[in-house]
C-alpha cells in the first residue's frame, strides 16, 4: 500500500479523531476505558490542528483515499508540547487504525515528525511520551534511533507511568 504523509484536512478531522480514539480504545490504554476524559482530547483534532500541526497517514484503496492513521508535532513551549523543553520539539498522539497496523503508516509518521523538527530552527531533539504497554510502538522508536530516557518519565494521573523516549538530531 502506498502511504502518503501530509497535513490533516478540515474534513478529515472527524475521521482521524475516530481513529486516534479507537486505536487508545482498543489497545486498552485509557485507564477508565470508554468514560475517560482524555477521549475529548484524543477526538478533537480541530482544536489540536489549530494550535499545533496534526499529520496523517493516507492509503488508496480501491481508488479512494482513506486516513489510516495520525500523530501530532508540536514545539517546545506551545500547546500540546507536555515534554519538549527549549531546542525540541514533541510526538504526541500516534495513532494507526488496526486495520492498518504493520504497513508502515505509523512509521513513516514518526520520519515525517523527525524530518520536521530537523528542519525546525535550533531543534537538537525530539521527544515523546508512551504507555509501557506499546510495545509495537517501542520497537519502531529504537528502530529510528530514539533512546529511553528514564529521568524524564512522567504520570499524567495516579497509576498510568509515561516511559520517555529522545531522538537527537
Amino acid at each position: 500500500m502506498d502511504i502518503t504523509i501530509r497535513a490533516v484536512r478540515p474534513e478529515e478531522h472527524g475521521t482521524l479523531g475516530e481513529v486516534t480514539a479507537q486505536a487508545y480504545l482498543g489497545d486498552g490504554l485509557l485507564a477508565f476505558g470508554d468514560s475517560d476524559e482524555y477521549l475529548i482530547e484524543l477526538r478533537d483534532v480541530a482544536r489540536r490542528a489549530a494550535e499545533a500541526e496534526v499529520l496523517v497517514a493516507v492509503g488508496q484503496a480501491e481508488g479512494t483515499e482513506r486516513v489510516l492513521g495520525g500523530v501530532t508535532f508540536a514545539r517546545a513551549g506551545r500547546p500540546w508540547a507536555e515534554l519538549a523543553r527549549d531546542g525540541e520539539a514533541e510526538i504526541r498522539m500516534l495513532a494507526v487504525a488496526r486495520e492498518a497496523r504493520r504497513r508502515g503508516a505509523g512509521e513513516a509518521l514518526v520520519r515525517a515528525c523527525a524530518d520536521r523538527a530537523r528542519a525546525t530552527e535550533g531543534c537538537r531533539r525530539l521527544v515523546l511520551s508512551s504507555q509501557q504497554a506499546m510495545h509495537a510502538a517501542h520497537r519502531v522508536y529504537e528502530r529510528l534511533g530514539f533512546v529511553r530516557t528514564p529521568e524524564r518519565d512522567w504520570r499524567p494521573i495516579p497509576g498510568v507511568t509515561l516511559h520517555t523516549y529522545a531522538l537527537a538530531l
